[in-house]
Order: structure tokens, then sequence, then C-alpha cells
């Protein structure tokens, strides 16, 4: 048995250590392979974690039946006749960091406010939604873009385009959308003139969405298709911000939540429909 944990780390590596464990919760993996794929895997981890930390344990023959490697920069970890300590490390820089004085204390109040004093509302703001053939980014389709755009005054303006779609659409994405193959054929846009107008709209805005990294990573897997550039906006998700403002929801479905803060959607399943409510929670929960 082996379980390596992680904190901070690039999500690409996260997304390679799947291909070799079980992600049973956030950071924590666990796995059972041979002590050369172990010490490979643990190679691949030390190099690729970048400023993050890991943590690996595995069972081995010894009197405690475990021991453990790790990336930490605090602790050390000892061998003791074939026993496994944690040594704290009396130069620790985690804990130099911190700053226990008061003068230290309120030099970091004094760079807080600074920090602060230089933080400025975005002139215009996104909410970005996104239809599809499903929910696999690597094989279903984008079949419509909706995006509601707001400037500080609370001016708004809309963005939506159906985007022809080369796969005949599901039945029951049909359904929920209410977007067939014959809309698309009359109504569609190719998505390369999709994505170039959308580019356009949202200009530098700041991004926000509903479990937004879904959308962001559909319109950069078609981007790259098309050999246009990512989108390299700011982007803020608002589904973990309500789940802080609210943990005894039974679910946190965008419906859902929009019924807990009473917000109406005239058009749910419609991109544009979404993306304005998505808007109107955003301005409830900020």
């Amino acid at each position: 048995m082996i379980v390596i944990t992680l904190s901070k780390v690039p999500a690409s590596l996260r997304g390679d250590l799947t291909k070799w464990c079980q992600k049973v919760q956030t950071g924590v993996y666990v796995g059972n392979f041979n002590s050369k794929i172990r010490d490979l895997l643990w190679d691949k981890i030390v190099k690729n974690c970048g400023s993050g930390e890991a943590t690996l344990v595995y069972s081995t023959n010894n009197e405690l039946g475990y021991n453990f490697r790790t990336t930490r920069s605090d602790i050390e970890v000892v061998d003791c006749d074939g026993i496994p300590l944690v040594k704290a490390l009396a130069d620790n820089p985690a804990l130099e960091e911190l700053g226990y004085s008061k003068a230290a204390k309120i030099h970091k109040a004094k760079v807080m406010k600074r920090k602060l004093s230089n933080v400025t509302t975005p002139k215009m703001v996104v909410s970005l939604d996104l239809e599809t053939t499903g929910l696999d980014v690597n094989k279903d389709e984008i079949i419509s873009i909706g995006a509601v755009k707001e400037d500080i005054t609370g001016k708004r303006e809309n963005f939506y385009r159906l985007i022809q779609c080369k796969t005949k659409i599901p039945k029951k994405i049909a359904d929920l959308t209410g977007i067939s193959d014959g809309v698309l054929a009359k109504n569609g846009v190719e998505i390369s003139v999709a994505l170039k107008d959308l580019k356009k709209f949202i200009g530098e805005s700041l991004i926000i969405g509903y479990n937004v990294s879904f959308d962001i990573d559909f319109l950069n897997r078609s981007l790259d298709e098309n050999s246009e550039e990512h989108i390299v906006n700011s982007v803020k998700d608002m589904m973990p911000v309500a789940k802080k403002a609210n943990v005894f929801l039974d679910d946190y479905r965008l419906e859902t939540v929009l019924d807990y803060f009473k917000i109406k959607n005239n058009h749910p399943h419609n991109s544009l429909g979404d993306a304005t409510a998505t808007l109107d929670l955003a301005k409830r929960l900020l």
C-alpha cells in the first residue's frame, strides 16, 4: 500500500498521478505497485512539484511496517536503527517567514495595507457559460457560448453564439438545452468564428462562472485546435464561493444555489440564461 499527499502542486502533476493512483480525497492518492515504480514516481513528483509539498508513505519491512519520504523543508526524515523519525529543523524557513516579533507583525501589516491599497475593482466583468454535447473535454463539442459583460456602472452587454457541430447531438442534450441538429444547421456559426468574437467581447475583463474551469478547458481545447492562444484572463469560480456561503445545501448544482438565494433563471440550461443568472449570483455573493 502506498499513500501520497500533495499540497499546492501544479495541476499537471495531479493529473499524471491519477494514472498510477486513485484519488480518494483532495490531495490524497492511494496506490499499490512495486518499489521500482514507486521510486520512479517519487522522482517525478520531486521534479515537478514546483513550490508545493509532497509526502510519500509506503509499506516496508521494518518495526513500524512503513516508511515515508517528504519534500517539506521544515522537517527531515531520520533513520534511527530502521525506524523513520521526524526531525524538526532548527533553521525552519516556515517559522522565520511567519515573524513572531511585534516588529515583524507591524511590518507585515504595513505591507498588507499597501497591497490592499493597490487592488482595483476590474472595469469589466464577464460571466461565461457553455453548452456542450457531453462532459468529456477530449471528445465532446461546444454547441453554444453565452456571456454577459457588466461595467462598473452596472451596464450590461450580451454575447450568444450557436456553434455548428460535427457530430449528432445526443437526444438528452437536445431535450435539456433545446438545441437540436436542425437549430445548429440553421443558426450555428463555425467555432473558429465564435472564438474570435468571444475573445474580442471578453477583452481583458475578469471572467466569472459556475464551475468555470469546465468552460475554460473546453474553450482552450477549441482554441488549440484552431491555432489560437489560450484565454489568459483572471478567472473567478462562483461554486467554491457558494459553498463557503452556505454549507448545508443538499447539493451545489447551479439551480440549487440559485433557488436558495432566490435568484431567477429565466432560461436554465441555456448558456446565456445561465451566464446571466451566474452574474446575478456573483453580485449577491461578492
